[in-house]
């Protein structure tokens, strides 16, 4: 009896969830779109800043560890409600979000998950360069090369292999952090699961399961590709 019951349930959560399909995909596709927005801009601002940390000039150093430490010792949440709700204060509102139909709160989010993310970025790409003997930027000067050639000829490539296992964690938390975005009304998995559950808590577990499924299975790809990345530019030994 008891056998038949569960066997019920989990059907009708598996035909819940196909009914739902639409409103499921519509959510990760939200979690995609956030999470790749943002992680090219964190890319961006974290090789900026680990390009700063590395810089001989001392403003440019102490600009870049500042940006670092405020980031990595502010709770990801307060950098949300800081973009959310101070920016819009101050008058940043995007308006011109609407002509285009990005929705405003997609924009915060975007900002306050990639600079959030971009000072770990910018530590791991910084241990990278760090990991480069010092004699190769050395003799790079000597043939004449500028600091920024020297960063982006010499040492990024050789640097490139070991900060690729750090960055593709930083990019699986990413993802899971940009769960935070569904209090700010943004569309992603959260949301989703949190809309689901308020109008259909009789399906929970099914509910559950499909977003849990849906991280798992964007954090794999994100592995996966990382893991081929790496693999393709190891060195022969």
């Amino acid at each position: 009896m008891v056998l038949a019951e569960t066997a019920g349930a989990s059907a009708g959560g598996l035909e819940f969830l196909w009914q739902q399909r639409g409103p499921f995909f519509s959510g990760l596709l939200g979690t995609v779109e956030l999470s790749v927005v943002a992680g090219i801009l964190a890319t961006i601002i974290g090789l900026i800043v680990a390009a700063m940390r590395v810089s001989p000039i001392p403003a440019l150093r102490v600009a870049g560890t500042a940006w670092s430490g405020f980031f990595r010792n502010t709770p990801l949440t307060l950098v949300f409600l800081a973009t959310s709700v101070v920016l819009p204060l101050v008058g940043i509102r995007f308006a011109w979000a609407d002509a285009i139909g990005v929705d405003t709160f997609f924009i915060f989010a975007v900002i306050a998950l990639s600079t959030y993310t971009s000072c770990f970025v910018a530590d791991a790409i910084r241990s990278g360069f760090n990991a480069v003997p010092v004699g190769q930027a050395e003799a790079a000067r000597a043939v004449g090369m500028t600091f920024g050639q020297t960063l982006r000829l010499v040492v990024m490539p050789q640097a490139l292999r070991s900060v690729l296992p750090p960055l593709a964690s930083m990019y699986i938390a990413m993802i899971k952090n940009s769960a935070i975005a569904e209090f700010f009304n943004v569309g992603e998995l959260t949301k989703f699961f949190d809309d689901q559950v308020r109008d259909h808590p009789e399906h929970l577990y099914a509910e559950f399961i499909a977003v849990a499924v849906g991280y798992i299975v964007l954090t794999l790809l994100v592995s996966g590709a990382f893991n081929l990345a790496e693999r393709r530019l190891a060195v022969s030994r």
